[in-house]
């Protein structure tokens, strides 16, 4: 369905990362828009910002600031008007955004799984005893060490390609990636195997793309509408809200996963020890109109039973 075209203007400028994924993200932001409004591609501009993130490859991310290492650099230049919209990867979103911008568009969320990549090994289960594993996540690298305390969990950065190297020059036997990349990017083959989410459930807005914009610009905010995928919108309020209540961070292992089911939505999640010497399950379901509400009651439900110190290392 197309829609009616808000005032002609300059053309909209979307702001991204420059990674192979986040120029695909980026370029089906601008085909949903082109689709939605019957408008050519020259309505558009696509720009490439340098994040921190992308530049330091050396540190972990908890070392260098977290999950704002992503997203801090496009947000200064949506707020100084040097863009019109950002397109993020959802899982690296902090659950709060700076005063002036406003996240409320979603596209169709991918498969939320995790994909097990290895070169000489072709299920999780498979992994030999003692083998190096690599992962940049630290969620994931809790949930090995809680199923796997045998493997040796390293440090393993960068994008796609970078990883895949990595894993030919034998710095490790496995990594992980999310589906969803792969899927986007036409890489599917590069998993072994998807894991399901009942062995290890995903991050939090896992396979999801959400597009910011400023508060006062009614051109961005039109045209975003137009493009908003609501049963997205229901799932991210549901698991961000449960991120945001247990202040979670690139510092922080959380697992969670929404799935809408009719009017209702049933939330998982997980919150582990970073050494994963202890892990914290629970799941609620409720209204999809409660669904932030939902994601709250099951943080404070996993907080209420975990001891003090919780997600120190020991």
């Amino acid at each position: 369905m197309t829609h009616a075209l808000p005032s002609p203007a300059a053309p909209l400028k979307i702001g991204t990362r420059g990674s192979p994924l986040a120029l695909w993200q980026a370029h089906e932001t601008r085909r949903s828009l082109m689709a939605a409004f019957s408008l050519p591609e020259a309505a558009f501009e696509i720009v490439v910002i340098k994040v921190t993130g992308d530049q330091v490859q050396d540190r972990a991310l908890k070392e260098i600031g977290g999950k704002g290492l992503f997203t801090r650099e496009i947000e200064d230049a949506l707020l100084d008007g040097s863009i019109d919209i950002a397109v993020h990867s959802m899982k690296d979103m902090p659950t709060l955004q700076p005063e002036g911008l406003l996240l409320d568009c979603y596209l169709p969320r991918e498969d939320v799984r995790d994909a097990f990549v290895s070169p000489t090994v072709a299920r999780l289960a498979d992994l030999p005893h003692g083998a190096t594993v690599g992962s940049s996540s630290l969620r994931r690298r809790a949930q090995l060490a809680a199923r796997r305390p045998d493997l040796n969990l390293v440090e393993f950065r960068g994008n796609v390609q970078t990883r895949m190297k990595k894993l030919e020059d034998g710095v490790a036997v496995a990594t992980f990636l999310a589906m969803a990349g792969l899927n986007r990017l036409g890489m599917a083959h590069v998993a072994r195997s998807a894991i399901e989410v009942e062995e290890m459930l995903p991050a939090v807005a896992q396979g999801a793309i959400g597009i910011e914009r400023r508060t006062a610009d009614p051109r961005a905010e039109a045209l975003l509408a137009g493009i908003h995928h609501g049963p997205t919108g229901i799932r991210l309020a549901c698991e961000r809200a449960y991120l945001q209540e247990l202040d979670g961070s690139c510092a922080t292992p959380i697992a969670g996963m929404s799935v809408l089911e009719g009017d209702r939505i049933w939330l998982r999640g997980e919150i582990l020890r970073p050494d994963g010497s202890e892990v914290i399950a629970g799941e609620i379901r409720a209204a999809a109109s409660d669904a932030a509400e939902a994601g709250r009651d099951l943080a404070r439900q996993l907080l209420g039973r975990a001891p003090e110190g919780f997600f120190s290392w020991r």
